[in-house]
């Protein structure tokens, strides 16, 4: 079950990226599971991860094979999180890159390993290791659909995103994929996303712009309120388009705003893919002093099991939504000035039921498949949008079979 279309893009290739896609059989047998990214050697590489304490072995591992030099390779697994597995989960990702690094002649700190998929089991290293001649057979410009299927687990669809740009007479191309469907509420990006785009930027600058896009795309997605273990988002820039942005330049606003669509595509595909999702609900709160003032307000009706409840039975029932901006922490909150929104149609103001509100406005509201909740503080101009889903019987169903 999912919320709106399910087409990928026609990806645009990104010249000095490949991707390369192969079954493991780490979970399934024959379900593609196993993909091989190459960068070009002169690209720049740019990472956030999950802020969970318990990080998976692959994220600490990354971490570390990022900061210390040029990545030339990103390998990732579903099926199995390797999270939860203490220093044989470490020696086990570090086998897998130096297998890796072995096989396409580079060094094992060249490689970035990621993995998804049930935590707290050893990674199946031998199925990987067999698999990692074929991915690497496979590499491809145009390897994007594949590897798009290639980093699912829960999720019922294959997410992508791509764009072109004109910069300074030449074109910029920008591709990603991403994968999530639940345990999501990123606290960083989501659970796996690779974006390339084949301009030149700097490293730092790369990892600035990731770093801000991030927090206004995927730190805005939640689906049932848990970070992962293993949440990793990646931005490489080739240089292959030889047009070289740079903040300051004339252009780099579009460059960064072409960067942010992708990511905001991304991130609200994971939403629309929500484990039994039924509904795409967009959480805006205007009229807060600040931005974490919003998100409290935000973050209390997305993270509601009776609102999202609500939600998923095309309930109108207001006095949810209306409690759940009541105990999100906001201090001195005026409840005379306040007013909460079903799309257009006004349900609170003056502290209570709007006057002029009926159930069947807000039933026709309910009805729909996307959904806006807007909340006005009336506090200051601040304004912040969290996207979130309503909870189904069936999100029950597949957590509760999720290691059957």
């Amino acid at each position: 079950m999912a919320v709106g279309p399910a087409t990928l893009p026609n990806f645009e290739p990104i010249s000095g990226f490949r991707l390369g896609t192969a079954s493991a059989g780490i979970k399934t047998p024959g379900r593609l599971d196993l993909v091989v990214m190459e960068l070009t050697e002169s690209a720049s590489v740019a990472g956030v991860f999950t802020r969970n304490a318990f990080c998976a072995a692959p994220v600490t591992l990354s971490k570390k094979h990022l900061a210390a030099g040029q990545p030339r390779y990103l390998l990732t697994n579903t099926g199995n999180a390797n999270a939860g597995t203490g220093a044989e989960g470490m020696a086990d990702a570090s086998g897998c890159c130096a297998k890796l690094a072995e096989l396409v002649g580079v060094k094992a700190e060249q490689v970035l390993p990621f993995s998804t998929g049930v935590i707290g089991e050893k990674l199946p290293v031998e199925k990987i290791y067999a698999a990692l001649p074929a991915a690497v057979d496979a590499l491809s410009e145009n390897g994007w659909e594949a590897a798009a299927s290639g980093i699912l687990t829960t999720d019922t669809r294959p997410k992508g995103a791509s764009c072109s740009l004109e910069m300074n007479g030449q074109t910029v191309r920008v591709s990603g994929i991403s994968k999530g469907a639940g345990m999501i509420r990123p606290n960083m990006a989501t659970m796996l996303a690779y974006v390339a785009t084949d301009a030149q930027v700097e490293q730092a600058d790369l990892q600035a712009l990731l770093s801000e896009v991030a927090e206004r795309t995927f730190n805005r997605v939640t689906i049932d309120g848990d970070t992962s273990t293993n949440d990793s988002c990646m931005l490489v820039a080739t240089g292959a388009s030889g047009v070289v942005c740079a903040p300051g330049q004339a252009e780099w606003d579009q460059f960064a705003e072409a960067i942010e669509s992708v990511l905001r595509e991304l991130a609200q595909a994971i939403v629309r893919d929500g484990e039994g999702a039924t509904k795409f609900v967009s959480v805006e709160v205007n009229g807060a002093d600040d931005s974490a003032e919003a998100l409290k307000v935000a973050y209390a009706i997305a993270h509601s099991p009776l609102v999202k409840t609500a939600l998923f039975a095309s309930d109108p029932n207001w006095g949810r939504i209306l409690a759940a901006v009541g105990y999100a922490g906001v201090e001195q909150l005026d409840l005379e000035a306040l007013k909460i929104y079903l799309g257009d149609v006004c349900i609170v103001e003056n502290g209570g039921r709007a006057a002029d509100y009926t159930e069947e406005q807000g039933q026709t509201v309910m009805n729909e498949e996307d959904i806006l909740i807007r909340v006005e503080l009336a506090r200051g101009d601040v304004r912040e949008t969290v996207w979130t889903t309503d909870l189904s019987k069936d999100y029950v169903t597949i957590n509760a079979d999720y290691r059957s």
